[in-house]
C-alpha cells in the first residue's frame, strides 16, 4: 500500500526554445504551476507520509531557482533546451535529491498555461 502526498507552487519565468520552427524561438514567458507528487510506503508516529508544509518548502526552494530568471541562462536550461519537459524531469530530479529517506518523487505535473500541461512520472 503507497500514499501519495502533492504540493503545487507556481512561478514566472522566461524563455526561448532552441532550434524551433515557430513563435517559441523568440524570447517569451510563462506563469508556470507545478505539481509534485511524493510517494511512500509508511506513515511514521504522527500517522503522516510527509508533512505537508514539509514538502511544499522543499517544491518551493527548487521552483525559486526558476522564478523571474531567463531559463536559457539557468543550469541545466544553459546546455539543454528549456522545454516544458526538460522542465519537469529537472525539477523531479532535484525534488528526488532533497526528500527525505523514504520518500520518492513520483511524478511532476507542470502547466505552461491554464491549457497545457505535461507529466513526467517514474517509472
Amino acid at each position: 500500500m503507497s500514499y501519495f502526498i502533492s504540493a503545487e507552487a507556481e512561478f514566472s519565468s522566461a524563455h526561448h526554445l532552441r532550434d524551433y520552427p515557430g513563435k517559441c524561438a523568440s524570447l517569451h514567458g510563462h506563469n508556470w504551476k507545478v505539481r509534485l507528487t511524493v510517494r511512500t510506503d509508511s506513515l511514521d508516529e504522527r500517522g503522516m507520509g510527509l508533512d505537508f508544509g514539509a514538502l511544499k518548502r522543499i517544491l518551493a526552494a527548487l521552483v525559486a531557482r526558476f522564478d523571474h530568471v531567463d531559463l536559457n541562462r539557468v543550469p541545466p536550461f544553459d546546455q539543454i533546451n528549456p522545454t516544458a519537459e526538460n522542465l519537469a524531469r529537472t525539477v523531479f530530479e532535484l525534488a528526488a535529491a532533497e526528500l527525505p529517506q523514504g520518500i520518492a518523487p513520483d511524478r511532476v505535473e507542470l502547466w505552461e498555461s491554464e491549457k497545457n500541461r505535461v507529466e513526467y512520472r517514474a517509472e
